[in-house]
């Protein structure tokens, strides 16, 4: 009996380390799914916003768009700068307009990013989970693409 206990001990804590690595790469969305962020499959388009980043607000029409047009490709993620969550956050996304789904947490960490100091920004991570370009400032539609065709 001790022999099992032992065994079954040894299984969980063994199981529980693989389980406990994945986690730090998988983000809730605010459509209830999750995204592993460091292997996706497509290219992650992340995007930090705020209500109150006028340049925040001109980019969110391209940043949808992008996400329509290339969802086979890619995904567009957005991340309220403030924090904000819940039904708080959908009324932001709704009254901003915002199409494409957000994450509650910032990711950041996993690139080893300090926090953001200016709005917009915005991250590409390649199907790899690898970042590959850091942007600051309100981006286009049009210069999204090409940095993301490049990859």
């Amino acid at each position: 009996m001790i022999r099992i206990i032992y065994l079954v001990s040894f299984l969980l804590i063994s199981c529980s380390g693989e389980h406990s690595s994945n986690e730090h790469s998988q983000f809730l969305l605010t459509n209830s799914e999750t995204v592993n962020l460091m292997s996706p499959s497509k290219v992650i388009v992340i995007n930090y916003w705020a209500t109150w980043c006028a340049p925040c607000r001109k980019e969110i029409p391209e940043l949808n768009e992008l996400d329509h047009q290339l969802s086979d490709r890619l995904d567009v993620i957005g991340v309220n700068f403030d924090g904000v969550v819940g039904e708080q956050l959908d009324q932001q996304m709704a009254k901003l307009g915002i199409e494409f789904d957000n994450l509650y947490i910032d990711p950041r960490h996993i690139w080893g990013l300090d926090a953001v100091t200016v709005l917009p920004e915005t991250l590409i991570i390649n199907g790899q989970g690898q970042l590959m370009h850091r942007l600051i400032g309100p981006q286009t539609k049009s210069s999204l693409e090409t940095l993301i065709n490049a990859l």
